[in-house]
């Protein structure tokens, strides 16, 4: 029934009856080692090496990972102030119309405005010890588990929400850390080990550290309450995806702060620090193929699964031990049609995303070329001596980068297919994989799209 190098969970805490045995908590994960001449017993090692013998009525196959399904919140109008809010509810109002912003006067919490009497009453929605409250009587965790216990009675609100008011185009997310635990995701902090500071990302430190016995990526999060949702909306991103030059998830530890997310460890680390380190003098024509193989092959896959990246740079791209790149970050990647919010990094961003917020795998293609222009410039930052204000007015108006001095025609000719204006014209991944494989590892391409 379990054959060796079964992952089981443990039904039951097991304390130790001899030397021999491996004690464990409930909840705990282990992994079969081999079966023993008595079919009530196995021998097990735990996450962090100790090998022993278990009972096999305390255990059961642990269930696979399942992707974490993120909560669209098509009541959620952004930044919008009170003014704007009650316009829109008066347009044609009834009583349990509503929806939600970010509120203006609090910032970092947000206001539920519901429509009623032919008025509009706006509360305001609180953290307090990690939750969201409007009355510090109830709690939630996101804002979607707060709007449907409003849905179902009034609590205390002028009445009960009826109908949402929905925003028009995108829509923004929200995510249950709860269900990183039920869908096999969740990683016990007892089971992660802390080496030393690798780096520092957006919400804290970057750790290395080690779980079953293997090197470790571990992103903390410094801040809680609303930043919680958007690191847990990376990591959730993350559970849908699995490919080779993508940086792969292992889990997310929940059961203390801060909040971890635990990522295969790439050796080399960021590959602009990689490309800036080492220069001309120790990187090949056929290394920078490969990077540019790599990461395309990583995007065409996020292309095949729909999914937008939105932040691609070599900044947020890693080397492994074998200098493979894997595409990193997913912080701003969501399916189509689905918003985010915070600063779009300019100098990458393509210009159909930064003057109207549209986002596409075309828009990723955009991206793409700026990093090509990257990896070719040894990690240089894109439009040198172009103020940052003006960079979205010259490239509108036909400025395009020169070609890198490490780059040869062929290349740069793929380079500037991917940075056509309009979005229909640039390249799909699955062209750029297919025209990357022509290439020879002196950079070379008989054919250049």
């Amino acid at each position: 029934m379990f054959a060796p190098g079964t992952e089981v969970t443990a039904k039951f805490a097991f304390r130790k009856g001899s030397h021999r045995d491996l004690p464990f908590e409930k909840g705990d994960t282990l992994i079969v080692v081999e079966k023993t001449e008595d079919p009530n017993w196995l021998k097990a090692q735990n996450l962090r090496g100790d090998v022993g013998y278990i009972p096999v009525n305390y255990i059961e196959k642990k269930k696979g990972k399942e992707a974490i399904q993120l909560h669209k919140m098509p009541w959620f109008h952004g930044r919008i102030d009170r003014l704007q809010a009650e316009n829109l509810l008066l347009k044609k109002p009834e009583d349990g119309l509503f929806l939600v912003r970010e509120s203006t006067n609090y910032p970092g919490d947000f206001a539920l405005c519901v429509c009623y009497l032919r008025k509009v009453e706006h509360y305001r929605v609180m953290y307090q010890d990690d939750k969201l409250t409007v009355d510090e009587d109830s709690s939630f965790t996101n804002l979607t588990q707060l709007v449907n216990h409003y849905l179902e009675g009034a609590d205390g609100l002028i009445c009960r929400l009826n109908r949402p008011l929905k925003k028009e185009g995108t829509q923004a997310v929200s995510v249950d850390a709860e269900s990183f635990k039920n869908s096999g995701w969740h990683i016990r902090r007892k089971d992660i080990d802390l080496m030393k500071v690798v780096g520092h990302g957006e919400f804290g430190d970057v750790w290395e550290g080690r779980f079953r016995q293997k090197r470790v990526a571990v992103k903390s999060m410094k801040e809680e309450g609303r930043a919680a949702q958007t690191f847990l909306t990376e990591a959730s991103v993350m559970t849908d995806l699995n490919h080779k030059n993508l940086v792969m998830l292992l889990g997310v530890s929940l059961d203390e702060s801060p909040i971890y997310i635990i990522t295969e460890f790439c050796d080399k680390g960021s590959l602009v620090e990689y490309l800036r380190s080492r220069g001309r003098a120790v990187i090949t024509q056929k290394d920078l193929i490969g990077f540019a193989k790599d990461v395309a092959a990583g995007m065409h896959y996020l292309e095949s699964k729909n999914f937008i990246h939105r932040d691609l740079a070599a900044r947020n791209v890693l080397l492994d031990e074998n200098c493979m790149a894997k595409v990193a970050d997913f912080g701003h990647a969501r399916q189509q049609n689905i918003s985010i919010s915070g600063k779009l990094p300019i100098k990458w961003t393509a210009p159909e995303a930064l003057k109207e917020g549209t986002f596409s795998s075309k828009s990723d293609v955009w991206s793409f070329s700026i990093f090509l222009w990257e990896i070719y410039s040894f990690g240089r930052v894109p439009y040198p001596r172009i103020p940052l204000t003006d960079v979205l007015t010259r490239v509108v108006r036909g400025y395009r980068m020169e070609q890198p001095d490490a780059c040869l025609p062929e290349m740069f000719s793929l380079m500037s297919s991917c940075w056509e204006l309009y979005p229909r014209e640039r390249p799909s991944f699955k062209t750029i994989v297919e025209t990357l494989d022509k290439f020879d590892d002196n950079g070379r391409c008989p054919t250049v799209i």
